[in-house]
């Protein structure tokens, strides 16, 4: 792997890590939202937080960590104002998730399960997802 993209997953990593405390995750909803290999022990998330190590280079956890970081951007999109609001709305249980939390919907429905909360949050996304696209 070259430097550039070593620094790249790192700062990636970085990136996310900051959001899954932000939201007070257990280390094992981190890895269960990341789709982690089960190679990946629950102590390399102080080396994640700390930049001293990157994400793996797989097509899984780097999807899911693309798929955090744009919920991430929606929801501070529609709580520009209150950043606290995103760890509080992934944790509350919403009408359209049947009262499920998003964060339920996400560790139960995997990608599908992203999928859904990013749809809910981003009609963009949504829209692209319907082939709606000009």
């Amino acid at each position: 792997m070259s430097d550039e993209k070593q620094a790249a997953l790192i700062d990636i990593t970085r990136v996310v890590m900051q959001l899954l405390d932000s939201w007070s995750l257990e280390t094992a909803q981190m890895q269960a939202l990341l789709c982690m290999p089960s190679n990946i022990r629950s102590r390399a998330f102080h080396k994640f937080r700390e930049g001293q190590a990157a994400f793996p280079d797989d097509e899984n956890v780097l999807r899911r960590a693309n798929y955090l970081l744009r919920i991430s951007d929606a929801l501070r999109t529609t709580y520009p104002r209150n950043p606290e609001m995103s760890g509080r709305w992934i944790r509350q249980g919403h009408r359209r998730f049947g009262k499920r939390t998003p964060l339920t919907i996400m560790l139960e429905g995997g990608d599908s399960g992203m999928i859904a909360v990013l749809s809910e949050l981003d009609c963009t996304f949504s829209w692209d997802l319907t082939g709606s696209k000009g």
